[in-house]
C-alpha cells in the first residue's frame, strides 16, 4: 500500500512543483516519514529528488539562462556550503515555543521563523498589487543567490528562496524553469555527494521497489508538466510560485517542516 500512496504523491508533487521550481522534497518527505524512520525517509526523498532533477535537466536544461546561472547559481552553491558550515558551529538552539496539534508536538525555532517571514514577504509581492510589477535587476542576482544559498544551507529552504528571486528576474517561463533545474541539480549533486556514505549505511536495497516506483512516478509528473509548459503563462507561473511560497512559509513558521 505504501508503494501506491508514495508513487501517487510523487507524481502529483512532481507535476505541481515542475512549475514552481521547488517543493518536491518538502512535500514528499513528510509522506515517506509516515512509513519509514526519519533518516530512511530523508535518504529516499533525496534520491527521488536527484533522479527527478536529472530527468528534468534532460527535458529543459537547454533553456538555462547562462548569465543568470553564473550571477545567481554560483553564489547560491558557494553560500550553501557556508550556511551548512555555520549550522554545524551553532549550538542546539532552543525553540521559541512548542504546541500540541493533532496529537503531535511541534516546535517553532527562531531561525526557521525568520526564514518563514522572509518567504512570506516574497510571496506577498505576487499578491499585493503595489509589488506586482517589481523585478530584481541582474546586479542584484549575486545577492539573491548568496541569500538563498546561505539560508538553504542553514535550514534547507534554498529552493523556495531561489524561486522567489528568480521569478522576479525578468526570465521567460522556459528560462526560469530551465535555470532553476540546473541550479537545483548542482545543489542535489553536491548534497548527495556529502550524504553518500550515510545513504550507503542505511541499506536501502529492501526499499528498492518503492524507490523505483516513486522515481518513475516523479519523472512522469515532470514529463507531463513539460508538455503543459507551452499552455501556461508567466503570470500563472508567478501565482504558482506565490502559492507554494505561502504554503512553505506557513508550514516552516509553524514548525511543521
Amino acid at each position: 500500500m505504501e508503494i501506491v500512496i508514495v508513487s501517487i504523491v510523487a507524481f502529483l508533487t512532481a507535476l505541481l512543483t515542475f512549475f514552481s521550481g521547488f517543493g518536491l522534497g518538502t512535500l514528499l518527505a513528510p509522506v515517506l516519514m509516515l512509513f519509514f524512520p526519519i533518516d530512511v525517509a530523508i535518504a529516499l526523498t533525496g534520491i527521488v529528488h536527484f533522479f527527478n532533477n536529472m530527468f528534468k535537466l534532460i527535458l529543459v536544461g537547454k533553456n538555462v539562462n547562462k548569465e543568470v546561472f553564473i550571477r545567481f547559481g554560483i553564489p547560491a552553491i558557494l553560500f550553501a556550503f557556508i550556511g551548512a558550515y555555520v549550522l554545524l558551529q551553532i549550538p542546539n538552539m532552543q525553540p521559541l515555543f512548542s504546541y500540541e496539534f493533532i496529537g503531535k508536538t511541534f516546535a517553532v525555532y527562531p531561525l526557521k521563523l525568520t526564514i518563514a517571514i522572509l518567504i512570506l514577504f516574497f510571496a506577498s509581492m505576487d499578491i499585493v498589487p503595489y509589488f506586482s510589477k517589481l523585478q530584481f535587476d541582474k546586479n542584484k542576482l549575486p545577492i539573491g543567490g548568496a541569500l538563498s544559498g546561505f539560508f538553504g544551507g542553514l535550514a534547507g529552504t534554498q529552493g523556495a528562496l531561489r524561486s522567489a528571486f528568480l521569478i522576479r528576474s525578468g526570465l521567460s517561463k522556459e528560462a526560469f524553469i530551465g535555470t532553476t533545474v540546473v541550479i537545483s541539480s548542482l545543489v542535489d549533486f553536491t548534497r548527495l555527494s556529502v550524504y553518500a556514505t550515510r545513504i550507503m549505511n542505511l541499506n536501502l536495497n529492501e526499499n528498492l521497489p518503492l524507490l523505483i516506483c516513486a522515481t518513475l512516478s516523479a519523472m512522469t509528473g515532470a514529463f507531463i508538466g513539460n508538455k503543459l509548459l507551452k499552455k501556461i503563462t508567466i503570470n500563472f507561473l508567478k501565482i504558482t510560485v506565490a502559492i507554494f511560497l505561502i504554503i512553505i512559509g506557513i508550514a516552516l513558521g509553524l514548525g511543521w517542516i
